[in-house]
């Protein structure tokens, strides 16, 4: 009788069973799939496309300039006029657009690493993905406790621990499972992969995502162990996804950044995470840089875990 009443599942059986309860709750809701991925396409849609960097340096933009007769003096033109030579417009005009034509793509090569701006854009979208998707992590442990489910797992034998563990891995699947639709919708709507891009890359994305996505994961449950109430939870979570996605190179390169930004940018993890797939898809592969990102996201990951489960220990009560 007592062996009974002392008995306690393993750490892995009640975490399986709590990973696949939280996936078939998100299966049975397709609208917050749909809506997951319904954003990123608008942004790749929209911004992207409407960011049509090359256009600024196309021949149709460059030959709808209007530009003044310009004269240069000391050369005698046929008849002369005053000693000077005049350029028409049109001639001119037609120069800049030879000149320019070939500059345009050199200067988006040497900012963004790529030949367009949206195959860049649209990479960072995965990294967007991923902090919407791991906010939601913390949002199902404030619903768990007002529906009195936590209640429920709590007088269970199952670890705290392997409570905190299931919402981590589910939104780490989750966000995997997303940004491989993304990542396919991107190379329809125009994505450049590099010539270093091979399937086998594909497994490489999906660790530094699953990176990324248990540190933050971790993040917001541990902002969420006390919290009872949804508009606490999601004021905080847009004051820590906001900075965390304009201050980091999804949308824009470190470099371009104002001075105090690019500190921010350099010690936030979603910079790291976007390297690392802009590393593995479109850009050619620098395997000192890549594995600086991991190491960086794999440090992150298990320092924000284990505050996780620690603080699980302490706070997460009935």
């Amino acid at each position: 009788m007592k062996a009974q009443n002392e008995y306690r599942p393993s750490m892995f059986h009640g975490l399986w069973a709590l990973t696949t309860r939280e996936l078939k709750k998100w299966l049975k809701e397709p609208i917050i799939l749909l809506m997951a991925v319904l954003q990123p396409i608008i942004w790749m849609g929209f911004f992207g496309k409407a960011m049509n960097l090359n256009a600024m340096f196309s021949a149709e933009n460059l030959g709808n300039i209007n530009m003044p007769n310009i004269q240069i003096p000391g050369y005698l033109a046929n008849p002369p006029v005053n000693g000077v030579i005049v350029i028409p417009d049109a001639v001119l005009s037609q120069q800049l657009q030879e000149t320019f034509s070939s500059i345009g793509s050199n200067v988006i090569q040497s900012i963004f690493g790529v030949a367009d701006y949206f195959s860049y854009m649209s990479v960072g979208m995965i990294s967007m993905i991923v902090m919407f998707t791991t906010m939601f992590s913390g949002m199902s442990i404030v619903w768990d406790r007002r529906l009195g489910f936590l209640d429920k797992v709590l007088s269970t034998p199952v670890s705290r621990a392997a409570i905190i563990l299931s919402k981590v891995l589910n939104a780490a699947l989750r966000a995997m499972f997303q940004a491989t639709i993304i990542l396919a919708l991107a190379v329809v709507f125009g994505l450049h992969l590099s010539p270093t891009f091979s399937p086998l890359n594909l497994l490489g994305v999906y660790a530094a995502i699953f990176l990324l996505s248990t540190g933050l994961s971790s993040l917001f449950l541990a902002v969420a162990l006390r919290s009872t109430r949804q508009e606490t939870q999601m004021a905080i979570v847009n004051l820590i996804n906001m900075p965390l996605m304009f201050a980091s190179n999804t949308l824009t390169p470190i470099s371009m950044m104002p001075e105090f930004i690019q500190v921010i940018a350099r010690v936030n993890p979603v910079s790291y995470l976007t390297d690392a797939v802009r590393q593995l898809t479109i850009l050619p592969l620098n395997t000192s840089t890549l594995l600086i990102d991991f190491i960086y996201l794999g440090v992150f990951a298990s320092v924000l875990s284990s505050i996780g489960i620690v603080l699980s220990w302490r706070y997460l009560t009935k």
